[in-house]
């Protein structure tokens, strides 16, 4: 079975960065897209970033584009997510989710596994 561990996540003044982490295990790393949502209370799950199984393709929600990286290490069946000019805006727990196809999207649905999530807090 997936499992998926995020670490990372953190309080962080406004114009701060956090890098998030997201060990993926029970299968193989390399044959499952990966991708980042976030959740801030009381607002429904939103996509943030994929990226495919080699890395040579990613995709990004405008709402965090030119501020967020996502990246692999297949080597460390690790993915991670490097935040940028965090806003009091940003705060919310962030999931990871591994999907079976080559290239994940922006549906939630379409993801095979999930991790409990980290916090990330920013401050003003």
């Amino acid at each position: 079975q997936v499992q998926l561990v995020e670490s990372g996540g953190g309080s962080v003044q406004a114009g701060g960065s956090l890098r998030l982490s997201c060990v993926f295990s029970g299968r193989t790393f390399s044959s499952y897209a990966m991708g980042w949502f976030r959740q801030a209370p009381g607002k429904e799950r939103e996509f943030l970033a994929a990226i495919s199984w080699t890395a040579d393709r990613t995709y990004y929600a405008d709402s965090v584009k030119g501020r967020f990286t996502i990246s692999r290490d297949n080597a460390k069946n690790t993915v991670s997510l490097q935040m940028d000019s965090l806003t009091p805006g940003d705060t919310a727990v962030y999931y990871c989710g591994a999907d079976m196809g080559y290239m994940a999207g922006s549906d939630y649905d379409e993801y095979d596994y999930w991790g409990q999530g980290t916090q990330v807090t920013v401050s003003s």
